[in-house]
């Protein structure tokens, strides 16, 4: 698949490790060099302002959504190509999800943790049929791998469903990871909850 526009979830944390604002900074570059659109959460700080600043150097495209209260305290980066202002933290998570061809999700915190597990979930029930991918830097995804996995091993999912996610190791890697990218459609909720079986 070749998504024309991915939505990215990650910090707005200024003080994680710079590995990973370095990376999202090549990640907005990477977008942006291959005429991708970029969707994110409208922030300026952390590696929301790193990924969207390097696809802007890049010549990209970037359109944020932002809740009103963030854009209140200043959250918002004004220099992106578009900046929307919406009502509340539902209707950014929506959005997010709905303008893109595909996702890609780099470490971050419960916000960015919350907008992953939407979107596992969308994409469980059919709802979400995109590549989902998951930039494992550093090893960060491994532990919420490994409770995935044994959420599928004990049939609280079924086994299809460790094909919602892709698993990158660095940016680098994205289109290759889409390319990996198991297909999927609106069928999924047929198995969406394992049944007994007779």
């Amino acid at each position: 698949m070749d998504p024309k526009t991915v939505t990215v979830y990650c910090s707005s944390s200024e003080r994680i490790p710079s590995i990973y604002l370095d990376e999202a900074s090549r990640l907005g570059k990477l977008l942006a060099n291959k005429g991708v659109r970029l969707v994110y959460g409208g922030g300026k700080a952390g590696s929301m302002g790193r990924v969207a600043d390097g696809a802007l150097a890049a010549g990209g495209t970037v359109i944020g959504y932002i809740p009103q209260f963030m854009r209140d305290v200043e959250w918002g980066h004004d220099g992106i190509s578009e900046l929307n202002i919406v009502e509340s933290m539902h209707e950014r998570k929506r959005l997010l999800m709905e303008k893109s061809d595909a996702l890609i999700t780099l470490p971050g915190g419960t916000g960015t943790l919350e907008e992953l597990y939407e979107a596992v979930s969308a994409k469980r029930l059919g709802l979400f049929t995109g590549p989902i991918l998951l930039v494992n830097t550093n090893g960060f995804f491994d532990p919420l791998l490994g409770m995935m996995r044994r959420a599928i091993d004990e049939n609280f999912m079924h086994t299809r469903h460790d094909e919602i996610w892709t698993v990158i190791n660095t940016v680098e890697d994205t289109f290759e990871g889409f390319a990996r990218a198991k297909p999927w459609d609106k069928d999924a909720i047929k198995f969406a909850v394992p049944q007994k079986t007779h």
